[in-house]
């Protein structure tokens, strides 16, 4: 079966004919303008499949990345060409947000603020350096061949960035919310407190590793992917750290969240 590549056409011959980067990069640009037109027409979006991508992102990813191997099978295209997906995300991440808003008792232009930081930093900024070194690693040390053929697109690896992110914003911008002033008192001092917070930010991190190590792991022109589950080694001795040590990462977020919008 046909997964998520790029595949260049050799190089024509004759006079003003575009060379295989060229066709390639005209293709691509074709694309991400199909992609961002598609934005501004809701009714073109099949939120539905998108929901459904989002529940299997939590109990089987790996269905997630088997339906992208179908879309490249029968669109030829490996990246998401339905912004339904995003435009999702963005809605849970601005929900989310004005939730901790509510909870640490912000101002409504202090929860703007926020809103501002997290959507354009946190999401966006962050997404985009963690999609471009990704693309760059794999592209540069995890090819299996030197070859002109294959590589990891940019899209590709931004696709995969959002993915890993899902699971990981629900669990601390959603469910983390319901702990931060109730059932465990997350920000206060106690053991219960940080073990259950901290527990949360393994669990979250450990997700987006995972989900990461699979968008990689299904290109088989790609070698050695199991190096991206190695940062799961560092997590799990951070985290114990953590506890030992009575780190408190809610409680930091907390902080630097009110930090921000002042």
């Amino acid at each position: 079966s046909m997964l998520p590549t790029t595949t260049y056409s050799p190089q024509r011959q004759g006079n003003g004919s575009l060379n295989s980067r060229d066709a390639a990069r005209h293709t691509a640009g074709a694309k991400r303008y199909k992609y961002l037109r598609r934005l501004l027409h809701f009714k073109q979006m099949d939120f539905e499949f998108a929901m459904w991508q989002m529940l299997y992102l939590f109990t089987s990813p790996q269905r997630v990345y088997r339906n992208f191997h179908y879309r490249k099978q029968t669109k030829d295209q490996w990246a998401r060409d339905d912004p339904a997906f995003l435009v999702l995300l963005s809605i849970w991440l601005c929900v989310s947000t004005v939730g901790f808003g509510l909870v640490l008792d912000m101002s409504f232009l202090e929860t703007l603020k926020l809103l501002l930081w997290v959507v354009f930093i946190d999401c966006i900024g962050v997404g985009l350096l963690i999609s471009t070194l990704m693309w760059f690693v794999t592209n540069k040390y995890l090819m299996k061949h030197n070859s002109k053929d294959y590589d990891v697109e940019w899209g590709y690896a931004f696709d995969v960035h959002l993915n890993a992110f899902y699971p990981l914003l629900v669990i601390l911008h959603f469910l983390q919310l319901f702990f931060i002033n109730h059932i465990v008192v997350i920000k206060s001092e106690s053991f219960i407190g940080y073990f259950v917070g901290n527990t949360l930010w393994l669990i979250a991190i450990g997700y987006y590793i995972y989900i990461t190590f699979l968008g990689y792991s299904a290109l088989p022109f790609l070698k050695n992917t199991v190096i991206l589950l190695y940062p799961f080694a560092l997590l799990v001795l951070f985290y114990v750290l953590s506890i030992t040590l009575g780190w408190n990462f809610t409680g930091g977020l907390c902080w630097f969240y009110k930090q921000r919008v002042r």
